[in-house]
């Protein structure tokens, strides 16, 4: 006769635990790199960090030279070749801004709609594998002709907008920047443009490089669905010299600063409308010392700064 021995009596709850699989720990947001060279794709330290997303600007006005055409050809040629998701930002004409004020010149005036939709149209033509677009860099920034004019900015919007619901890719609506005029400038456009819009930029510059909070708050509060930092990073220099100099320990410390701000808002918090779920650092390559802005993960002949090597350990965790 077998005898059967009495087995020790488990917690139904210990059960149920024992079925249940944790999930691995994932990113709330997405790491990119904005940079206007091509040559990134071939350095080995950003193939390393095996990024899948870069933003790319490019003149409203692409068409019109052909060094222009060429350079945005093999970007995004290597861009694609890379797998990468690019999201492609429009902005104002090369040459329209002199570092202190705009261009009054005939070839720097704000296209109308016509002119844009139709150089949209051939972009898109050439590129019908861009999944998202931005209509306008840095709409309240004065080196923009959409600078106090957000019904300009909302027109173009509403130009991607009417053919993303064609061909189904995603529109940004502004693309705006941390400075004093962004509550007013965010107010007047949201006023204006059609279809609730729920993807917004913002360049929070301020915030990263001051250690500060407000107005990436700011515009959370503002504005609902999702915030993309779509352009960000520690500056290593800015201006003449007097605001920010020369200084690659200090935009490492706040590149740090820059994740951690982003990590405090990437679920939706109280007495917010959004989140933030992407981030682009502008940019790879640095400047040398006399240029006016410098935000580069490495220096220009590709060796990295200290900056680098805080990135690529948060941006591991946010591929």
């Amino acid at each position: 006769m077998a005898i059967r021995k009495r087995l020790p009596l488990v917690p139904l709850a210990v059960l149920l635990a024992a079925l249940v699989v944790v999930p691995a720990a994932e990113a709330k947001y997405r790491v990119g790199i904005g940079d206007q060279s091509a040559a990134m794709f071939d350095s080995a330290r950003w193939q390393s960090l095996k990024l899948k997303r870069v933003r790319y600007l490019v003149p409203w006005d692409w068409r019109k030279h052909e060094y222009q055409r060429i350079e945005i050809e093999t970007y995004m040629r290597r861009a694609r070749a890379e797998r990468q998701q690019v999201l492609v930002t429009f902005t104002a004409s090369r040459g329209c801004w002199n570092g202190s004020r705009y261009a009054r010149k005939r070839s720097c005036k704000a296209p109308s709609k016509r002119k844009y939709r139709a150089s949209f149209r051939a972009f898109d033509k050439r590129y019908p594998w861009v999944k998202t677009y931005s209509a306008w860099n840095e709409v309240n920034h004065e080196s923009q002709p959409t600078y106090r004019k957000p019904k300009l900015a909302v027109r173009y919007y509403h130009v991607l907008r009417k053919d993303a619901r064609k061909r189904k890719f995603k529109v940004m609506a502004a693309d705006i920047l941390d400075i004093s005029n962004m509550r007013s400038y965010l107010r007047k456009f949201m006023r204006k443009a059609k279809g609730k819009p729920r993807l917004w930029g913002l360049h929070n510059y301020q915030d990263v490089n001051r250690k500060t909070s407000a107005d990436t708050r700011l515009m959370l509060r503002m504005v609902p669905g999702q915030v993309w930092l779509t352009e960000t990073g520690g500056l290593v220099k800015f201006g003449d010299g007097r605001q920010f100099r020369y200084n690659p320990r200090r935009a490492a410390k706040r590149t740090k600063w820059m994740f951690k701000l982003a990590n405090r808002y990437d679920s939706r918090k109280r007495g917010m409308r959004s989140k933030i779920t992407q981030l682009y650092v502008y940019r790879w390559f640095g400047e040398g010392r006399d240029a006016r802005f410098d935000a580069g993960l490495v220096n220009p002949d590709g060796t990295p700064r200290k900056a680098y090597k805080v990135f690529r350990k948060y941006a591991k965790r946010h591929r």
